[in-house]
């Protein structure tokens, strides 16, 4: 058995100082530890896929994170595991814990499958594991390994968490409550502009900025309006794009970061609001591009025509709420810079240009060219 602090201060070492995930009683004394110490930061979030895919936006702005949760929820991070860290070759620290562990102590029955198949669901996305280290002298090897692995393969390594392998630890500095006051809702506009011509007012209003585009029709659409290194198109990874975005703000606190989402998208990981606006990214801005359709896979309807996304967005907490109907309410919109995070709902008109090209730029350049814009 090993002290939390002792671990933490050998990751820290080697640089890692964000830690997000779900919470598991294994991981009770790294959460309490990370929470107290000076230069640390954890982050909450609502499921473990956000959780992944808020350590890879801080791993591509140069701020190498770790995404900790039990296994019984590493379902909810196979789609960012997969296509996101993966195929966009993004190094991310797993802590996984092992429930149900064969041969292990006895544990709640909905433990028992996913205990039995943590390894391989590893494996089977090739994800290299290891033990999470339980004695002192074995730290420094299991994070050598680790840290080697993220290096040379940039792609995520899990330490998989036995229990009993970390002493316990007391919570020394309570988290700050959420802050208080939230953005009145706003009324929705009418749709009278497409998905291009949005993008087209996103793009001239962000010098400077950085533009995460969700998966589908609005990375491509926002490549073929102009490729640039400050651009993400997001592939696969379906309701991301603003916990990827989240990641980059924390990291880069004085680069705006514009999360470029759908209504499909955006309704399948709502969770992703309520952190965003608990943590208060001041650089953040979350625009939700709605046609009230999946029109990447075929035009199927979302039921966004009953959502109220602004309101949705004010009762997250964000403290910063508005709507725009056209190109020129977009650019107003994005033109104030007062601190956020903000969040813009576009009702937008379905339709997609003739001869949408794909990006050429493969996905590993995407995020290459990324990091060496946000290190400049």
């Amino acid at each position: 058995m090993i002290a939390a602090a002792a671990f933490i201060s050998a990751a820290s070492a080697r640089g890692i100082s964000l830690y997000t995930g779900v919470p598991c009683s294994y991981l009770t004394p790294f959460i309490n530890h990370v929470i107290g110490a000076p230069g640390l930061r954890y982050v909450g979030a609502a499921n473990e896929g956000d959780a992944v895919a808020i350590a890879a936006g801080s791993a591509l702005a140069g701020v190498p994170a770790s995404a900790m949760f039990q296994n019984s929820g590493l379902g909810n991070a196979v789609s960012p595991l997969t296509s996101l860290t993966h195929t966009f070759r993004i190094p991310v620290l797993l802590i996984v814990t092992w429930r149900g562990e064969p041969g292990g102590a006895a544990d709640e029955p909905q433990h028992a499958l996913m205990g039995q198949v943590t390894p391989r669901m590893l494996e089977l996305m090739e994800i290299p594991w290891a033990p999470f280290p339980s004695e002192q002298d074995a730290i420094g090897p299991a994070l050598d390994a680790a840290f080697a692995h993220l290096r040379d393969a940039r792609r995520p390594y899990a330490l998989v968490m036995r229990k009993g392998s970390v002493a316990e630890a007391r919570l020394e500095a309570a988290p700050a409550p959420p802050p208080a006051g939230r953005a009145a809702p706003v009324p929705r506009p009418q749709a009278v502009a497409t998905r291009r011509d949005m993008l087209a007012a996103i793009r001239a209003a962000a010098a400077g900025d950085v533009l995460v585009a969700t998966t589908g029709y609005t990375g491509r659409e926002l490549y073929a309006l102009g490729d640039s290194p400050n651009q993400f198109y997001m592939v696969g990874s379906m309701g991301c794009a603003v916990s990827l975005a989240f990641g980059i703000a924390l990291a880069r606190p004085r680069r705006r970061v514009i999360a470029i989402d759908g209504d499909g998208a955006a309704l399948m990981r709502l969770g992703a609001l309520a952190t965003a606006a608990c943590e208060r990214p001041a650089n953040l801005v979350h625009v939700v591009l709605d046609n009230g359709m999946h029109e990447s896979t075929g035009g199927q309807p979302t039921v966004s025509p009953g959502i109220d996304f602004c309101a949705l967005a004010a009762g997250s907490g964000y403290p910063s709420v508005t709507a725009a109907g056209t190109p020129g309410a977009l650019a107003a919109a994005l033109a104030d810079r007062a601190p956020g995070p903000r969040f813009v709902h576009v009702p937008i008109l379905p339709g997609v240009p003739d001869t949408l090209p794909r990006p050429t730029v493969t996905p590993p350049e995407v995020a290459s060219r990324l990091a060496a814009f946000l290190a400049a």
